[in-house]
């Protein structure tokens, strides 16, 4: 542990690239040359190496300066250091041109199918060297997550939170929503329901103070229904459509274009249900001090001309 401290606070990368000209030229003269330094310079800086590995590292031959077996294995790690700091020096040249890089990305789920895939697609094409990671969640998850570093963009609702003017908001569109049932679910034949008519039905709710919990709530209080008390609560898509399908009373509320997808695979029905509330907007959210990289910026451009066409 000693070594290692000492080592981490007086290591040189000078240090390294002598002892791999050493190891090249077998001479401290010309080992000096080749690093431009003088040779009372390079004898200082391998003494100096020596000192934090307690033990020499090359021997005198009539051949010149030869590695012995401490030698040979700082020479290994130093070709490994060397490379990699290539790579990282790499990588950095690859991120400033947007060439590559990681890009974190929170998103609710109304937004993913018409706007977040799309335009991931087309970030693909244009940067195929991009890793992209996506988290499907809450608002206001993501915007504690935006805040710690973990996402670099949300496509969410930044009012939801307490300190909205950290952020930057460009808004993409309205959410639509619409009341959906498992697919076993009999199909409506009667034309247009009302909530009344869902008023022995059983609701898969989201959980307290999220925006569609809010949402649901008005329209059974404008329809003047009770609020549901043998609910099943969750911020899960997938246990949504699960629960809707193991049970014929069960309905909920999901954003339509989801509602959408599902019913194209025949996993969900959606009711002719007409929704009173207005739709909720959504948008792009940025830490308003965050410095984007490019392929985040490239994103948020996708993002735009997606809403721009629609």
């Amino acid at each position: 542990m000693n070594t290692l401290n000492l080592l981490l606070s007086r290591l040189r990368m000078k240090q390294l690239q002598l002892v791999t000209a050493l190891d090249q030229h077998k001479s401290l003269h010309k080992a000096a040359a080749v690093l431009s330094i003088t040779q009372s310079a390079a004898s200082k800086a391998l003494h100096e190496l020596e000192v934090m590995f307690e033990a020499p590292l090359f021997e005198r031959s009539a051949s010149g300066m030869i590695p012995n077996a401490c030698g040979r294995r700082v020479i290994e790690y130093a070709h490994l250091l060397t490379t990699d700091l290539t790579l990282l020096c790499d990588d950095m040249a690859d991120i400033r041109a947007g060439r590559t890089g990681r890009l974190a990305i929170g998103a609710i789920m109304g937004a993913i199918p018409t706007y977040v895939i799309p335009a991931l697609d087309a970030l693909h094409a244009q940067m195929p060297a991009v890793t992209v990671e996506i988290v499907e969640d809450t608002s206001a998850r993501m915007l504690a997550q935006l805040d710690d570093g973990r996402l670099d963009l949300v496509i969410g609702r930044s009012a939801v939170s307490a300190h909205p003017n950290r952020y930057r908001y460009l808004k993409l569109a309205d959410e639509p929503l619409s009341v959906v049932a498992g697919y076993d679910h009999p199909p409506t034949t009667e034309g247009d329901l009302c909530m009344r008519d869902l008023a022995q039905c059983r609701w898969v709710t989201y959980p307290s103070k999220m925006p569609l919990r809010d949402l649901l709530e008005r329209e059974l209080d404008l329809a003047g229904i009770d609020k549901p008390v043998d609910t099943v609560s969750t911020a899960s898509t997938f246990v949504t459509v699960a629960l809707l399908n193991q049970g014929r009373d069960l309905v909920s509320l999901l954003p339509t274009d989801i509602a959408q997808l599902f019913e194209r695979h025949k996993m969900l029905r959606i009711l002719p249900v007409a929704l009173r509330s207005p739709s909720q907007p959504f948008g792009i959210v940025t830490r308003r001090t965050s410095v984007l990289s490019p392929a985040a910026e490239r994103l948020i451009e996708l993002l735009r001309q997606s809403a721009l066409n629609l």
